[in-house]
C-alpha cells in the first residue's frame, strides 16, 4: 500500500516525503522561538487562546462542511469562511504545541473538503463576479486558500503519506489549478482579484516543494512577467507605496502581498522580495497606517468606512514590517490593534511591546504620489498639532483607482480633534449582511456614492466627472503643482483639465496655525474656468448639526424634492433654498464638543441650498448625510473661496458652551493682474492673509488692500499681522 501511495505520488509530483515544515509564515524558526519561551507575553497569550477557543469548539461541534449555497454572509458563505480560519488555527496550534488533537482536526477537515471539492460546480449565486466553487466569487475561494494552505503547511510533515496525496491530490492542486489556468481572466489581472490569486497559488506552491507553482504565481501563466506577483508589485503601488484604488482595497490587498512575501522571503531569500522596487512592500505597509485617522482608513472610493487598523490585514503587515525595521513606532500601532498574529514574527512584538518598547508611530504629512511611476496625481495629507488625532486634511488629487475609484477629483476631506467634519459618503455597500444584495454592493454606489455631487468638489450641469465613466477617468489624473510643509503652513494645490472638456479646475489648501488659537484652520481655493457658461454646483457634506447660518433661506418642511434627476442629485432632499446675491455666506455646526464655522466667498452670485441624503431610496440603502450646495447658476468662470474654523467649545455635562460663534470678524479678497489677497480678520484683532500667485506663477507679486502693501516672491505667502 506504501509503495501505491508513493507511485501515486510521485506521478502527481507531491513528494513521498515532505520537507522540513512549515516554511510559510510560521516556521521552524517560529517553533523553536515558541518553544524557547517560558511564558507568552499577553498579545501573543491573546492570539494563542483565541486559535484555542476557535479550535476546541469546533472539535466539540465535530465537522461541519456545508453544501456552497449562500451569497456573502450567508449561512454556507460564512461557515466555509469559519472552516478555513479552523483549518489555519488548528495546524498552527499543532506546529506550536504538539499536541495531535490539532493535527487530527487540521487533517479531518482537509480530507473533507478533499472529498466534495472535486465535484463541486460554480457556485449556484454566482453574479457577474468571476466565480467561484465554494463561494460565489473566486476571490474568496483564493481567500480560503491563503489561509488554509498555511494550516496545511503546518502539518504536512506530520501526515500520513494517504492523507497527503488525497489532500493535494483531489484539493490543494485542483483548487490551484482552479484559481490559476482555470480562471485567467482573474489570474492574469492586475487588481486586488489577481493578488490574491497569486498568493494562494504561490503560497501553495512552497508548501507543496512545487516551483512550477511558484514561478506561476511570481510571473503569470505565459511566465513573461507581464501578470503575477511581480508585475502586480510593479503596476498597482506608486514608489511611495499607494494603492491605486484608495487605502480601503490597499488594506485588504495588503494581506495578499504580505503572506506571500513573506513565504518567498523565508523559502527563497536569495530572491530579495522585500527588496524589490526598492523596498515597495515595506513602504505599502507603512502607507497603508499613513491613510488613517483615529484608527479607521481615509474612507475615498468604494470604501467600508468602518475598515481601519484593527483589521487582520494590518495586523499581520504591523508584524511583518517590526520584524524588517523594529521601528518600535510600529509596535503603538500594534498596542491599539491590541493583536498580533500567531508567528515567530507575532511573538516578537508581543515580547517587545510587553517590554515597554513601543513609541508613538509618526503620523505626518505627506504627499502620497499615485502611478507606478509615480507621476499620476497623489494623496496629500496635510497634518498639523499633536498626536495621531492632530487636525488632518486629505485632499483626494489621485488617478481614478480602476473600476472602485470615484468620480471625485479634487475633493477634500477634514478631521480633527478625533472626527470627521467634512465627510466622504465612502461606499453604498453592507459588507456580508444577506437583505442587503447578499453584501455586494448596492445599487446606489453606482446611482450615489460614486458620483460627483456626493462628494466635496465641484459639479458642473450635474454631470459628473468624465461623465461618470471610470475607463475614461483611468486614462486621466490631477497635476498636483504644489506640496510643501512649512512651519505652522501646510499647502497643496492641483488641476485637473479634462474632467470636463476643455475645462480646468484647480484647488489650493492651506493649513494655517494661528498664535493664541487652539486649532488650525484651512483656507481653500477653488478655480473654475470653463469654456461656456455653465451651471456650477459646490458641495459640502459635514457631521454635525447645523447652529447658525447667515442666509435667509425658505425653508421646505411640509414637502420637500429631490435636486435633480440623475448622476447623484436624484438621491439629495433640498431642505431649504437661499439667494446670495454677494456670493457670502457662513454656516457654524456642532461636532460632539466643538463648533466649526465655514465661511464661503464666491466670485459670482451663488444660489444656497441644504440639503440630505434619501431621496428615491426605496430600500432605505442609504446614509443620512447632510451638505451644503452652493449653485452658481451660470458662469464660465468662477472662484469658491472657503475658510473652515474650527472654535469654541461644548460640554453637556458641565452644560457649559464658550465660544460658540465664530472668532472671525471679516474675510475679504483683494485681486491684482497676478495674484489674489485672502484677508482674514479675527475678533481679537489678529490678521492672516494668504497671498497665492495666479496658476501658481513665480516672480513678485504686489497687491494693495485697504493702504496695507503685500508684496512676495514665488507661488504663495502667509502674513501673520
Amino acid at each position: 500500500m506504501i509503495r501505491a501511495l508513493g507511485l501515486a505520488a510521485a506521478l502527481l509530483g507531491i513528494p513521498a516525503c515532505a520537507s522540513a515544515q512549515p516554511n510559510l509564515i510560521l516556521t521552524e524558526a517560529g517553533v523553536d522561538a515558541f518553544e524557547r519561551a517560558e511564558t507568552l507575553p499577553p498579545l501573543i497569550q491573546h492570539a494563542h487562546d483565541a486559535a484555542v477557543r476557535r479550535v476546541e469548539t469546533s472539535i466539540g461541534a465535530g465537522l461541519i462542511v456545508p453544501e456552497p449555497t449562500d451569497p456573502g454572509g450567508g449561512y454556507s458563505h460564512e461557515r466555509h469562511k469559519e472552516n478555513y480560519k479552523i483549518i489555519h488555527d488548528a495546524g498552527l496550534l499543532f506546529a506550536i504545541t504538539g499536541d495531535r488533537r490539532y493535527l487530527e482536526h487540521a487533517e479531518a477537515y482537509l480530507l473533507a473538503y478533499a472529498d466534495m471539492y472535486g465535484d463541486l460546480p460554480l457556485h449556484p449565486e454566482r453574479r457577474n463576479q468571476a466565480p467561484g466553487r465554494l463561494f460565489w466569487q473566486s476571490l474568496n475561494e483564493a481567500v480560503w486558500l491563503v489561509y488554509s494552505i498555511q494550516g496545511y503547511d503546518a502539518i504536512r510533515s506530520a501526515l500520513s503519506d494517504e492523507s497527503r496525496v488525497r489532500i493535494e491530490a483531489d484539493l490543494l492542486r485542483p483548487m490551484a489549478e482552479f484559481l490559476s489556468t482555470e480562471s485567467p481572466q482573474t489570474f492574469q489581472r492586475i487588481h486586488n482579484h489577481g493578488t490574491w490569486a497569486a498568493a494562494a497559488v504561490g503560497m501553495t506552491g512552497y508548501a507543496l516543494d512545487d516551483p512550477a507553482l511558484v514561478e506561476r504565481a511570481l510571473l503569470g501563466l505565459d511566465l513573461d512577467g507581464r501578470a503575477g506577483f511581480l508585475a502586480q508589485l510593479d503596476q498597482l503601488f506608486s514608489p511611495d507605496g499607494y494603492y491605486t484604488e484608495g487605502p480601503y482595497y490597499q488594506r485588504y490587498a495588503l494581506m495578499p502581498f504580505v503572506l506571500f512575501g513573506q513565504a518567498v522571503h523565508n523559502n527563497e531569500p536569495e530572491r530579495g522580495i522585500f527588496e524589490h522596487r526598492d523596498g515597495i512592500l515595506l513602504e505599502a505597509i507603512l502607507a497603508t497606517i499613513q491613510q488613517s485617522y483615529g484608527g479607521r482608513f481615509f474612507p475615498i472610493n468604494d470604501a467600508i468606512r468602518e475598515k481601519g487598523l484593527d483589521t487582520i490585514e494590518v495586523v499581520y503587515g504591523v508584524a511583518a514590517a517590526y520584524a524588517l525595521t523594529g521601528d518600535t513606532g510600529l509596535l503603538s500601532i500594534a498596542q491599539r490593534q491590541g493583536a498580533t498574529v500567531l508567528t515567530g514574527d507575532g511573538l516578537v512584538v508581543a515580547t517587545d511591546l510587553d517590554a515597554g518598547a513601543a513609541t508613538p508611530f509618526d503620523f505626518d504629512t505627506r504627499l502620497l504620489r499615485d502611478g507606478p511611476d509615480g507621476d499620476q496625481g497623489g494623496l496629500a495629507i496635510l497634518r498639523m498639532g499633536e498626536g495621531e488625532l492632530a487636525q488632518t486634511v486629505v485632499a483626494k488629487h489621485t488617478g481614478q483607482g480602476m473600476g472602485h475609484g470615484h468620480f471625485d477629483k479634487l475633493s477634500l476631506i477634514l478631521y480633527d480633534g478625533g472626527h470627521e467634519i467634512l465627510t466622504d459618503y465612502g461606499a453604498a455597500r453592507f459588507l456580508n449582511v444577506p437583505s442587503k444584495d447578499g453584501g455586494r454592493y448596492l445599487p446606489e454606489n453606482s446611482s450615489w456614492a460614486r458620483q460627483t455631487i456626493a462628494h466635496n468638489t465641484v459639479v458642473l450641469d450635474e454631470v459628473s466627472h468624465h461623465d461618470g465613466d471610470w475607463r475614461r477617468g483611468q486614462a486621466s489624473w490631477p497635476t498636483v503643482s504644489l506640496f510643501e510643509q512649512l512651519d505652522g503652513v501646510n499647502v497643496v494645490s492641483a488641476s485637473i483639465a479634462d474632467a470636463y472638456p476643455d475645462t480646468t479646475l484647480t484647488r489650493t489648501t492651506f493649513q494655517i496655525s494661528v498664535a493664541d488659537r487652539a486649532r488650525p484652520f484651512v483656507v481653500d481655493i477653488f478655480d473654475v474656468d470653463a469654456p461656456t457658461a455653465s451651471q456650477i454646483d459646490f458641495p459640502i457634506y459635514f457631521a454635525g448639526q447645523l447652529t447658525d447660518f447667515d442666509a435667509r433661506f425658505e425653508r421646505f418642511t411640509g414637502q420637500q424634492t429631490a435636486l435633480g434627476t440623475a448622476n447623484g442629485y436624484q438621491h439629495l432632499w433640498v431642505e431649504a433654498r437661499a439667494d446670495v446675491a454677494s456670493g457670502q455666506a457662513r454656516f457654524t455646526w456642532l461636532t460632539e464638543n466643538r463648533f466649526y464655522t465655514y465661511h464661503a466667498r464666491v466670485s459670482e452670485a451663488v444660489e444656497a441650498r441644504i440639503v440630505r441624503t434619501g431621496a428615491n431610496d426605496p430600500d432605505f440603502n442609504l446614509r443620512t448625510q447632510q451638505g451644503i450646495l452652493l449653485r452658481v447658476p451660470g458662469a464660465r468662470q468662477a472662484r469658491f473661496i472657503s475658510v473652515i474654523e474650527p472654535h469654541g467649545l461644548y460640554d453637556p455635562a458641565s452644560e457649559v458652551t464658550v465660544a460658540s460663534e465664530s472668532g472671525i470678524a471679516d474675510i475679504r479678497t483683494f485681486e491684482s493682474e497676478t495674484a489674489t489677497i485672502v484677508q482674514i480678520e479675527f475678533r481679537t484683532g489678529q490678521r492672516v492673509s494668504v497671498g497665492l500667485s495666479h496658476d501658481l506663477q513665480d516672480g513678485v507679486h504686489t497687491i494693495n488692500a485697504d493702504g496695507h502693501r503685500y508684496e512676495w516672491t514665488g507661488a504663495y505667502n502667509i502674513f501673520r499681522e
